[in-house]
């Protein structure tokens, strides 16, 4: 599970999500990847699954990247306790992903094949995603 070695925080705001990526909106490293089409959080437990999808479905030929991690700590109270005494302890963590953040990247596949393991990943995920190739233009928000 990705977490940070160590937080200069343990409790943080919850925040808000508005705008779209201005990081981490183009593809760099491989040749295909899975874009974002809207905000929310990706607990380490959904970018680990879609990991392990897109690494079978590919049956370990070319390259995965992950370009997204678990930075912000989420906290929780334990069941039946009473209102106040503090915030509660982290429970998970997550990364915060805005529209036309590129999330995955492949390379040393073919085409379909990659359509495919992004296919696979995006169902582990909370957000609506699209496929996107490197060099070609995909719009940040809306369909594209």
């Amino acid at each position: 599970m990705l977490m940070p070695k160590r937080v200069k925080r343990r409790r943080v705001h919850r925040g808000r999500m508005k705008g779209v990526a201005t990081k981490g909106n183009t593809i760099t490293y491989g040749t295909y990847g899975l874009v974002s089409q809207e905000c929310g959080w990706i607990t380490s437990n959904q970018i680990e699954s879609a990991r392990i999808a897109m690494t079978r479905s590919i049956k370990r030929g070319g390259k995965v990247f992950i370009k997204i991690f678990p930075h912000k700590p989420v906290t929780k109270k334990p069941a039946e306790v009473r209102m106040g005494s503090g915030k509660g302890a982290p429970e998970f963590w997550v990364a915060v992903i805005k529209p036309g953040r590129v999330m995955f990247e492949i390379e040393g596949v073919s085409e379909a094949a990659a359509r495919e393991a992004m296919r696979l990943a995006s169902h582990k995920l909370p957000l609506k995603c699209k496929f996107a190739i490197k060099g070609q233009e995909f719009a940040e928000g809306g369909e594209a």
